[in-house]
């Protein structure tokens, strides 16, 4: 049996397999190299932040080969209602003083889950309880880890 030719084997690049399970709209190019960057550092200066407020089991993923509605996820939890809401007006806060500002906050401390979304990256600040049970890390499991904190 012949090895079949590229000619024939090559076809339109497909989305991961992350991507077509979740039903999201899969990139068809790469972002911008300096929008990448800028991104990247955001989302760097995003983990030193929950850092600085204690956060536990925080986590880079770079989601932007998966989907078109970020470059980056950050994933963090905290112990308390109280931690979560400062962790994630910590980040907002020192985002701000950057120029940053969030497109959109969702959640509360109160319900156990607080999204901020800074466009290119979006923030889970997340207790414990309800990141084991949502498990956002498995579901996006096609993503590089760029960076762990335990």
């Amino acid at each position: 049996m012949s090895e079949p030719s590229a000619e024939r084997v090559s076809r339109a690049p497909r989305a991961p397999r992350a991507a077509r399970r979740a039903g999201l709209p899969a990139r068809t190019e790469p972002p911008p190299i300096d929008r990448d960057r800028e991104a990247l550092a955001t989302a760097r200066r995003i983990v030193e932040l929950a850092a600085d407020k204690k956060a536990s089991e925080i986590v880079l993923l770079d989601v932007g080969s998966l989907t078109s509605i970020a470059d980056y996820f950050v994933i963090c939890s905290g112990g308390s209602e109280r931690q979560l809401g400062a962790i994630a007006d910590g980040i907002t806060e020192g985002l701000a003083g950057q120029g940053t500002k969030p497109l959109g906050r969702e959640g509360s401390a109160g319900s156990h889950w607080v999204l901020l979304d800074f466009g290119a990256v979006i923030v889970h600040v997340m207790a414990t309880p309800e990141r084991d049970y949502y498990q956002l890390e498995r579901f996006w499991a096609d993503a590089p880890t760029l960076l762990r904190v335990q």
